[in-house]
């Protein structure tokens, strides 16, 4: 009994590690910079990769109990993740808690507003409008349209997705 409770967290830490890095290798993608106009800089793939994030959570929200279990596990490989780079760059213990707090109460917020973009599709508005605040915040003339048809459809790409191979680990993503 405990060594199943244990071996299946394992193996859910296991696939949420496979869902985080489909979307930090989403986040690289030169054309989400080149041709969308998502600033190249450490704030513009923050933002990105944060986008990525979301629309993994949002397709594992409602699911059943097992895709609970693997929203909460991605979650927390996104924090792994993030605390591990903050330490990477010099962010001494005593100001983490500090930043994680921050970084943590910006996160929400941005999942608060995607999900009310997300939830106004098929009408862009309201993800170009977060996309402009987000992504290309004090980034002129850059048309946040691109990027909310890209997150539109990721959404739609996602749920194209079976619940099961999700639980494996296998994600859709649309072509830039």
């Amino acid at each position: 009994m405990f060594l199943d409770r244990l071996l299946a967290r394992r193996s859910e830490k296991s696939v949420a590690r496979r869902l985080y890095d489909t979307a930090v290798a989403r986040g690289r993608l030169p054309a989400l910079y080149a041709t969308m106009g998502a600033p190249d800089t450490i704030e513009g793939r923050f933002e990105i990769l944060i986008l990525h994030v979301i629309l993994l959570l949002d397709r594992l929200n409602g699911e059943n109990p097992e895709a609970a279990a693997l929203r909460q596990a991605l979650f927390d490989v996104y924090l792994s993740d993030l605390d591990g780079a903050l330490r990477e760059m010099s962010v001494g213990d005593l100001a983490m808690g500090k930043r994680m707090r921050k970084l943590g109460q910006a996160f929400y917020g941005r999942a608060r507003a995607y999900g009310d973009g997300l939830a106004s599709l098929p009408d862009l508005a309201k993800l170009e409008d977060v996309i402009a605040r987000t992504v290309l915040d004090g980034v002129d003339g850059v048309d946040p349209t691109p990027l909310a048809a890209y997150a539109a459809r990721g959404r739609d790409s996602l749920a194209s997705v079976e619940t099961n191979a999700l639980l494996a680990g296998e994600v859709t993503w649309p072509v830039p």
